[in-house]
């Protein structure tokens, strides 16, 4: 069951860096043993609390300013991939709909 698990989370996580790192603004260094992504999106120019509020008004993807983990988040926002595939590639799409890909 573990070893399941560990592909699962594993699986994901892929599904994120890829993801992730296709959309315009949007990037995603995977860090060891989480399930969550710190997203870099800078370059969009937004704060992390502008580029939360974005996400989630116009894609309707809940996230956690960066900035709520110390002043070196400011410009990142957090996201869960403790979900399934389904709900991820969904994520995926809103936000390539709103930011558009590379």
């Amino acid at each position: 069951v573990i070893a399941e698990m560990v592909r699962a989370w594993d699986r994901r996580r892929r599904l994120m860096v890829d993801g992730i790192n296709a959309i315009k603004g949007l990037s995603y260094t995977p860090s060891e043993g989480a399930f969550y992504a710190f997203v870099d999106g800078r370059e969009t120019g937004l704060s992390s609390t502008d580029l939360a509020a974005k996400m989630l008004e116009e894609a309707h993807v809940a996230v956690v300013p960066g900035v709520a983990f110390g002043e070196s988040g400011e410009g990142h926002v957090r996201l869960s991939f403790a979900t399934s595939d389904e709900a991820l590639t969904t994520t995926i799409e809103r936000l390539t709909t709103l930011f558009g890909s590379r």
